[in-house]
């Protein structure tokens, strides 16, 4: 059997006359596509961004590797009046600053810190998945569209043969050659191609305004794509290892593992001893003292904290951290069976569809032929009208099957990709500036203070 490579390589032969066409230049490719979807993509958009803030989640866990600095400032007026010795007023006043520095936690931190790494690891192979999705929608509303309009021009082309076979049975009709039966079918069919023609143009609209939604921006010049090329498999089996390999989606779920792993840890330390060492500096002022000087205080405290048992919420938490580790367990392997099999399925659909371009190109020729004989022979009055449309229609339905087959070749082979996660920006070889999410990443994680974005907000 030839393998995928091979045949997609025929097929991007196949449609290099396409692609030639004249004004060519101002052709939208599909990479072209795919490169505005990834740039312009609102959804795509929102995914970076809340990527961006799980990455908050970093140094809110260092946090509790941190002091904790407080001040507070007290004032107190105090008027007396008395008969005797009149109208008194007494102040007093406090500032102090005080500082709580953790030193041992059981461990919280620490688990907490690596569980919020775990999670942006995560979360960059969930958006990863994100933009492969997005790229993929981007080639499938394009190669929608390629179909659409060949469908389009192909029924209108049907339709012009239709009407000039009714002006023919009309003619024939005239000259007492043909009848009014012949000339009715030939209206039958040439009303049914006009209202097949505005139910194709309606649809080429829909799928224009779905790459629009996609993409964001209209689309122009579309050519007929071949199949992808850059990064497809040798073989089945190549491509099911390398989905279960490098497919994000399972990626992701294998850093949720990870995650839930710290948080079943951190979960445990509550159990554990805690130390904590405070020091408080405080100065008073005021009158109203049995000494009436001013003073300042300073102290240092170290607090050793034992749990013995708070009223079992902490071994209903870690139970529960515990399940939820087996449930983020359970879920990687249901990544692996839904990747496997969105892998198969593509690279069957692949397959499919090669064939039936092929299927389809000698179909047409065949159908071409067959509708020519007919002709000559209701020349000769061997056919009638009838036999002429019913060929043509057999030709009309293999150019729409040919149509569809491309397209659903283009699709499935970047549905292939996809599932095995090599439809990205760096495989494609996509002319757009690649996202990257650990310099957002790199410039939060060690924060100690700031209310300012990155990006300046």
């Amino acid at each position: 059997m030839v393998s995928i490579v091979r045949k997609a390589a025929l097929w991007a032969a196949v449609s290099t006359s396409v692609l030639l066409a004249p004004h060519a230049v101002l052709a939208e490719t599909i990479f072209g596509a795919m490169a505005k979807a990834y740039a312009n993509n609102p959804d795509l958009n929102a995914a970076r961004a809340g990527l961006r803030a799980t990455d908050e989640g970093v140094p809110i866990a260092k946090s509790g590797y941190r002091p904790q600095v407080s001040a507070s400032a007290t004032g107190t007026l105090t008027r007396v009046d008395q008969e005797r010795t009149g109208t008194r007023d007494f102040h007093d006043g406090q500032v102090g600053i005080s500082i709580t520095q953790t030193i041992f936690d059981g461990f919280q931190t620490l688990n907490n810190v690596r569980a919020a790494q775990s999670d942006v690891f995560s979360g960059r192979e969930t958006l990863k998945a994100n933009e492969i999705q997005i790229l993929l929608s981007a080639a499938q509303s394009y190669a929608n569209i390629a179909r659409d309009q060949q469908i389009v021009s192909i029924r209108r082309q049907n339709l012009a043969f239709l009407r000039e076979q009714l002006n023919a049975a009309q003619a024939r009709l005239d000259v007492g050659e043909g009848t009014r039966t012949d000339v009715s079918q030939a209206e039958a069919e040439l009303a049914n191609a006009q209202s097949l023609l505005v139910a194709a143009i309606a649809q080429l609209k829909q799928s224009e305004a779905v790459y629009v939604q996609i993409v964001g921006a209209a689309p122009t010049g579309i050519r007929q794509p071949g199949p992808a090329t850059k990064g497809m498999p040798r073989s089945l089996d190549q491509a099911v290892a390398t989905g279960l390999r490098e497919n994000p989606q399972i990626l992701a779920a294998q850093y949720n593992v990870d995650s839930a792993g710290f948080q079943v840890k951190s979960a445990e330390g509550t159990m554990l001893p805690g130390v904590v060492l405070q020091g408080s500096v405080t100065r008073n002022t005021g009158n109203s003292g049995t000494s009436g000087l001013d003073d300042t205080t300073a102290s240092v405290t170290a607090r050793l904290e034992v749990p013995i048992y708070q009223g079992g919420a902490e071994y209903g938490q870690i139970r529960q951290a515990k399940e939820i580790l087996g449930q983020q367990r359970i879920l990687v392997d249901s990544a692996r069976a839904s990747v496997q099999q969105t892998v198969v399925s593509a690279h069957a659909q692949l397959e499919s569809a090669l064939a039936r371009i092929t299927a389809s190109r000698s179909q047409i020729s065949a159908a071409n032929l067959a509708l020519e004989g007919v002709i000559e022979e209701r020349k000769v009055g061997q056919r009638t009208t009838l036999d002429v449309l019913d060929a043509q229609q057999d030709v009309l339905d293999a150019q729409e099957s040919l149509a569809a087959a491309q397209r659903d070749a283009v699709v499935a082979s970047y549905a292939l990709l996809a599932a095995m996660g090599k439809l990205t920006v760096a495989v494609q070889g996509l002319q757009v500036a690649e996202y990257r999410p650990e310099q957002h990443y790199e410039a939060v994680k060690d924060k100690w203070f700031g209310l300012r974005t990155v990006d300046g907000r």
